[in-house]
């Protein structure tokens, strides 16, 4: 006569086992919202997603260059707007002079004004700054990381608008004839201004077309990063539910055999 099943209590006892081990990660998918935790989970998975993470952060980190490149930029709209506010102030100047009924007094009073404006115009050139770098000062190539991974750059070409650069350098108003040719001088140096103003704006744009892509980019990637790695709150909760009622039923199996048995030995000790 048998008078227990050491068998199905095996078998039980060990399906039990494997329950509890999956009750404690479908618990910790669910506190944590995680799908993948750890490479145990999912290996594949997990190299899948750490490389998109990596975008991720990359792309978050280009965005920054990005603005900052923008603020370089506003900052050099408003140095080159300024030093073509002093232009078109020295131009007329130059016309005002560019005539006989001024006296020598009156020739003195304008160069000293002018003098003025190109010491105005060499103090933005040597000390608009961006984190301690030129900006407007001399003619050098500014590389901007604007994606996630190598060769993803642009280049922004920063301008020098010293009096040197502009070919204003020695001008003056004493005579009729120099101020005459100061006029054409100063026409050229105002195109150059207006033709750095216009790049500026076309590596604003630039710039912000490539943040625009950037916030797609992620914004897709993390979509990708969650359906992986993020839990599906509902089918583990399903899932709990199964386990927690064959954790029962094999913890109610196991009982009543026991119970059982006891219940025999205790009739054959009578």
């Amino acid at each position: 006569m048998k008078i227990q099943n050491q068998t199905a209590i095996t078998f039980s006892i060990n399906r039990y086992q494997r329950n509890e081990t999956k009750i404690e990660k479908t618990l910790d998918k669910l506190a944590s919202g995680l799908n993948i935790r750890r490479a145990g989970d999912n290996a594949a998975g997990l190299a899948v997603s750490e490389t998109f993470r990596a975008q991720v952060r990359g792309l978050s980190q280009a965005q920054r260059n990005m603005q900052d490149g923008l603020s370089v930029l506003s900052a050099a709209d408003e140095g080159l707007n300024n030093v073509n506010g002093l232009l078109q102030r020295a131009r007329e100047l130059a016309v005002m002079n560019a005539t006989d009924t001024l006296t020598d007094e009156d020739r003195q009073a304008s160069q000293m004004e002018l003098e003025q404006i190109m010491e105005g115009i060499n103090d933005t050139a040597n000390k608009l700054e961006f984190n301690t770098m030129k900006i407007l000062g001399e003619n050098a190539p500014l590389v901007l990381m604007v994606g996630a991974n190598p060769g993803q750059q642009i280049t922004i070409d920063l301008m020098d608008t010293s009096t040197t650069a502009l070919g204003l350098d020695a001008v003056n108003l004493l005579t009729r004839d120099a101020s005459s040719e100061l006029i054409g001088k100063l026409d050229e140096a105002i195109v150059q201004t207006t033709s750095n103003l216009t790049k500026i704006g076309s590596y604003y744009e630039a710039i912000e077309h490539h943040m625009e892509n950037s916030f797609v980019k992620e914004s897709n990637i993390t979509s990708s990063v969650s359906l992986l790695t993020d839990t599906d709150m509902a089918k583990e909760m399903m899932n709990f539910v199964g386990l927690e009622v064959r954790q029962k039923s094999d913890q109610l199996f196991v009982s009543s055999i026991n119970q059982n048995t006891a219940d025999i030995l205790k009739i054959l000790s009578n």
